[in-house]
């Protein structure tokens, strides 16, 4: 560990180590089992396999109560311990992903009750491909942002950001071609319409790992990136120093 991430870890209570490690230990298992959770839909529909999108449908709970979980440990931490500078950024922003990671695994429950809808309508004749293309881009993305949080990386954290641009040109480019499809083939409206939902779906997780990806930046150089572009991130990056640099 080097003496830029020092100050995360490093306090006069062993104890309120122990607590900060904890609830950054439970995020990351938090979005470990997000990250499954798209895998698994997207397999899911491609396949069609219908118990695998069940295990998605009944794994979602298990990801709210670890939101909950977390959220009152953040809480709990901000009420007895009152943490300052860097740690308040850590249980802030903790405390902020968590709600993104929530939300990635309603998206993965959306996509799992498409591919059951699929199952009883039969495949759709086009889209599969795309929502498999976009499911590994967003999941990688998803993954890489979980990756800069854990080792404090706003270099990553900014390519995690870079990312979602592209996401959203795929998602444009998939929905114009299967508009057409369905005009051409109006028989197949109601199967492609399915697949339209999966892509909207994966396009907002995308959005999830690009907030995630934010509340990393703000964790590490301490300045807030939201609702900023690509080329004002940057620069934020570049007047505090240096994209990987922490405050």
């Amino acid at each position: 560990m080097n003496k830029e991430t020092e100050g995360f870890s490093h306090h006069i209570s062993q104890q309120f180590n122990a607590e900060l490690e904890e609830i950054r230990t439970q995020l990351l298992e938090m979005g470990g089992l997000v990250e499954k959770q798209i895998n698994d839909a997207v397999s899911a529909l491609v396949s069609g396999d219908s118990e695998l999108a069940e295990k998605v449908r009944d794994s979602d709970q298990a990801v709210n109560q670890m939101e909950l979980q977390i959220d009152e440990e953040c809480l709990r931490i901000l009420a007895r311990r009152q943490p300052a500078a860097s740690d308040l950024r850590l249980v802030m922003s903790i405390n902020k992903i968590i709600v993104d990671l929530e939300r990635i695994g309603d998206e993965a429950s959306k996509i799992a009750k498409r591919a059951l809808q699929l199952v009883d309508e039969g495949q759709s004749p086009r889209g599969y491909v795309e929502c498999r293309h976009i499911g590994a881009h967003v999941r990688k993305m998803v993954q890489d942002s979980l990756d800069a949080f854990a080792r404090l990386d706003s270099d990553q954290a900014y390519a995690v950001a870079r990312e979602d641009k592209i996401v959203d040109q795929e998602y444009k480019t998939a929905m114009r071609e299967l508009v057409t499809f369905m005009m051409e083939d109006p028989r197949s409206i109601g199967r492609v319409l399915n697949v339209l939902w999966v892509l909207r779906s994966l396009e907002r997780v995308g959005d999830h790992a690009r907030n995630i990806a934010e509340q990393v930046i703000y964790l590490v150089i301490g300045r807030d990136v939201r609702y900023q572009g690509l080329k004002q991130i940057e620069a934020t990056l570049q007047d505090d120093g240096g994209k990987g640099s922490q405050a």
